[in-house]
C-alpha cells in the first residue's frame, strides 16, 4: 500500500529547493531600474548583474552531480539551503556593485545544485507511475518562487530607491525554513543508500514510501541495476561523449540547452522591462510582470496534470508550437511603428503559457528518466551546466540585443523554439510509464 502523505510530503520538502530557485530567478526583475541608478550601471552592466547567478548555476551544476555520490542527496540540498541565506542577506548588504555581482554568484551556485540535485532526488524516491508529476512539482514550485517574487517586488517597490535590498534579501527567510525541513524531514535517496551498502536505511525509507511489497520489489529492482553497474568500470567524463551513452546524453543536454535559448530567462528577468518598451512603465509594468507570474503557475499545474497522461513528447511538441506562434505575433507587433498593449501581454502570456505547461518541468523529467544510475549524476551535471551556459548568454545579452529593437530578441527565440520542435520531433523517445530501468534498455544502454 503506498504511502501517499509520506511520499508527497518528502517531495514537498525537496521542492522547496525549486521554491528557492524561483525567487532567486524572479527576484531581480523588480529591482533592475534601481541597481542601475544607484550603482550607474550601463545594459552590458546592468547585464551582468542579472547574468552573473547563472554563471554560478553553471559551475554549481557541474560539480553537483559528483558531490550528490560521494556525500548524498541530502547533503548536498543542506548545502545549498545556507548558500540560498548567505547569498540573499550578502545581496541586500552590498555596499557595492562588486560584492552584489558576488553574491549573486553565490546565490547561482545555490540554485546550480538545485536544478541537478532537485529532480534527481525525486526521481530516486518516486514510484515509476508518478514520477513524472513528482518531479515536475520541482519546476511547479520554481514558478510559485518567481510569482511570489514578483509579488513582493510590487510590494516593497514604494519602499524608495533602496527597496531593491529588501527584495533580493528575500530568499533568506525562505532559506532558513527550506533548512529546517530539511534537517528534521528528509530522508537520504534509497538509490544512493543501497549503492552505498545501507541496504537497512533504504527498505526503511522505501517501506514508508510504498509499504512492504514496493520495497521489496523495487530494492530487488535497483539492486540488480547497481550489480551490473559494478560489473563496469567507474565513469569518467569522457565516457558521457562515446558511444551509445553519448548519443543519449548529447540528446538530453540539447534539451536542456533548448529549454534556456528560446528565451524563458530573458522573459522572466527582464519581463517589466519589456511592457516598458512596449509604452506600459511605473507599477503597471510590475503588475503586468505579476501576470506572467502568474500564468506560468497556473499552466505549471495543467502540466503536472498531464504529464503522465498525455505524455513527455506530446508536451513538449505542443508547447514548442505554441512558443513559435506566440513569438512571431510578438516579432511582428515590436517591428511595428507603435505596438498595441494589450497584444504584447496577451501574446506573452501565450509564450508563458506553452512554455510552463512543456519546456519548463518536462525537460527536467526527461533527462531524470533517460540517464541512467551510474551516470546520472555525471550525465545530469553536464547538461544541466550547459543549460546554464545558455541561460547566461541570453540574459546577458538580452539588454545589449534590445537596445537594437525587441523585435530582434522574439525573433530570435521565434527560430530557436522551431528548431526545438524539429528536434523533439525527431529525437526525443517517449519515456512515460516506464521504469528508469526500462527506459535505459530501450535506449540500448
Amino acid at each position: 500500500m503506498h504511502n501517499n502523505r509520506y511520499l508527497y510530503w518528502i517531495t514537498f520538502v525537496a521542492v522547496n529547493g525549486g521554491l528557492m530557485f524561483g525567487l532567486n530567478m524572479g527576484g531581480i526583475a523588480g529591482a533592475t531600474h534601481m541597481i542601475r541608478e544607484g550603482f550607474n550601471l550601463t545594459d552590458g552592466g546592468l547585464g551582468t548583474v542579472a547574468a552573473l547567478l547563472t554563471v554560478g548555476c553553471l559551475a554549481g551544476a557541474l560539480f553537483t552531480g559528483r558531490f550528490a555520490d560521494r556525500y548524498g542527496r541530502k547533503k548536498v540540498m543542506l548545502a545549498t539551503a545556507v548558500l540560498y541565506i548567505v547569498s540573499a542577506l550578502g545581496c541586500a548588504l552590498a555596499p557595492g556593485v562588486a560584492l552584489l555581482n558576488l553574491f549573486r554568484l553565490t546565490s547561482g551556485l545555490a540554485v546550480g545544485a538545485t536544478s541537478v540535485v532537485a529532480p534527481m532526488y525525486i526521481s530516486e524516491i518516486s514510484p515509476a507511475a508518478r514520477r513524472g508529476r513528482l518531479v515536475s512539482f520541482n519546476q511547479f514550485a520554481i514558478t510559485i518562487g518567481i510569482l511570489l517574487a514578483y509579488a513582493f517586488d510590487f510590494l516593497l517597490a514604494d519602499l524608495g530607491p533602496g527597496s531593491w535590498r529588501y527584495m533580493l534579501a528575500v530568499p533568506a527567510a525562505f532559506g532558513v525554513l527550506y533548512l529546517v525541513f530539511l534537517c528534521t524531514s528528509l530522508p537520504e535517496s534509497p538509490r544512493w543508500l543501497l549503492a552505498r551498502g545501507r541496504r537497512d536505511e533504504a527498505l526503511q525509507v522505501m517501506r514508508r514510501i510504498g509499504g512492504e511489497a514496493f520495497a521489496a520489489a523495487d530494492t530487488a529492482e535497483i539492486e540488480r541495476s547497481l550489480r551490473d553497474e559494478r560489473k563496469c568500470e567507474k565513469v569518467r567524463l569522457g565516457e558521457l561523449f562515446r558511444g551509445r551513452t553519448g548519443y543519449v546524453v548529447l540528446i538530453g543536454t540539447l534539451l536542456a540547452a533548448l529549454q534556456q535559448i528560446t528565451g524563458i530567462n530573458a522573459v522572466i528577468m527582464f519581463a517589466p522591462d519589456i511592457f516598458e518598451a512596449a509604452g506600459v512603465g511605473g507599477d503597471t509594468a510590475l503588475a503586468n510582470a505579476m501576470l506572467v507570474g502568474l500564468v506560468n503557475f497556473l499552466m505549471t499545474i495543467v502540466a503536472l496534470w498531464l504529464v503522465d497522461m498525455a505524455g513527455r513528447k506530446s508536451l513538449l511538441l505542443w508547447g514548442a508550437a505554441g512558443m513559435v506562434a506566440s513569438l512571431g505575433f510578438l516579432t511582428w507587433q515590436f517591428a511595428l511603428p507603435v505596438q498595441n498593449h494589450l497584444a504584447v501581454l496577451v501574446a506573452l502570456l501565450v509564450y508563458i503559457a506553452f512554455f510552463a505547461a512543456s519546456f519548463s518541468p518536462v525537460m527536467w523529467v526527461v533527462i531524470s528518466e533517460i540517464y541512467p544510475t551510474r551516470i546520472k549524476a555525471l550525465a545530469m551535471s553536464f547538461s544541466t551546466a550547459v543549460s546554464w551556459g545558455c541561460t547566461f548568454l541570453t540574459v546577458q545579452f538580452t539588454p545589449v540585443i534590445s537596445m537594437a529593437g525587441m523585435q530582434w530578441l522574439f525573433g530570435a527565440f521565434g527560430l530557436l523554439s522551431l528548431a526545438a520542435f524539429v528536434f523533439v520531433r525527431v529525437w526525443i523517445p517517449e519515456t512515460k510509464g516506464k521504469t528508469l530501468e526500462q527506459i535505459g534498455t530501450g535506449l540500448g544502454l
